[in-house]
């Protein structure tokens, strides 16, 4: 009767490791479930990411097309445009080379009328300070009829 009452315990503490190991598989299975489905779902849009990227692809392939065309097109405007401003850049120098001309004739009729101007100026000047000597005269002369009228009355 021990030796039946301790496989008794025996067998119920197995049953009882055997329910937890159950409870276990149940919820090792449940994590499993759900990783699956979380790799179907990671594959699913792994291949709607494909799919977006093959589109991309395709997209920028033509993107790089039409930049090639439109950087011809440029390439050709550009060479036009440049032989024009050749062509320009010669006029400008023409006509720079005759501005300059015209500027040397300029700045020497400047510097005449600078000097006509200075000297005009210089002029004006000694006439202001005899002016001005000539004003202080009379009136230290209009000072001195003053005094002397105040002092005959």
């Amino acid at each position: 009767q021990e030796e039946k009452k301790q496989l008794t315990l025996k067998v119920e503490e197995l049953e009882r490791k055997l329910e937890s190991t159950s409870a276990q598989n149940i919820e090792f299975l449940q994590v499993i479930a759900k990783r699956e489905e979380s790799i179907h779902q990671c594959q699913l849009r792994l291949e709607e990411k494909s799919r977006e990227c093959s589109s991309l692809a395709r997209q920028l392939e033509m993107a790089i097309e039409d930049a090639k065309k439109q950087v011809e097109q440029a390439r050709e405007r550009a060479v036009s445009r440049e032989r024009a401003a050749q062509s320009k850049v010669l006029d400008l120098e023409t006509q720079l080379s005759r501005n300059k001309t015209e500027l040397n004739q300029l700045h020497r009729s400047k510097d005449d009328a600078e000097r006509r101007y200075e000297s005009r100026l210089q002029d004006l000047r000694d006439r202001l300070e005899q002016s001005e000597s000539t004003n202080r005269s009379m009136q230290n002369y209009v000072q001195f009829l003053k005094s002397s009228y105040d002092n005959v009355f």
